[in-house]
């Protein structure tokens, strides 16, 4: 049976400061965070996206969140 995820590690302090920047936003987990920003950064670099890409409409709101939040302008 193939898995459907992995684990990547990253430093515990870059967890942590991901874990303040998200408190506020509508990420329920780092993981859903991290999952976003890389997936943003494939679709930039013309990687195809997987199955599980979010739609339109759940990438439009991300956006928003992220802008109301001040990271986007």
């Amino acid at each position: 049976m193939r898995e459907t995820r992995v684990t990547i590690k990253i430093p515990r302090p870059l967890y942590r400061k991901l874990q303040t920047l998200i408190q506020d936003s509508s990420f329920s987990s780092v993981t859903e965070f991290i999952v976003y920003v890389l997936r943003d950064i494939a679709s930039e670099k013309g990687i195809p996206a997987d199955k599980d890409e979010l739609t339109p409409e759940e990438t439009q709101a991300i956006k928003q969140r992220l802008r109301n939040l001040g990271y986007l302008d």
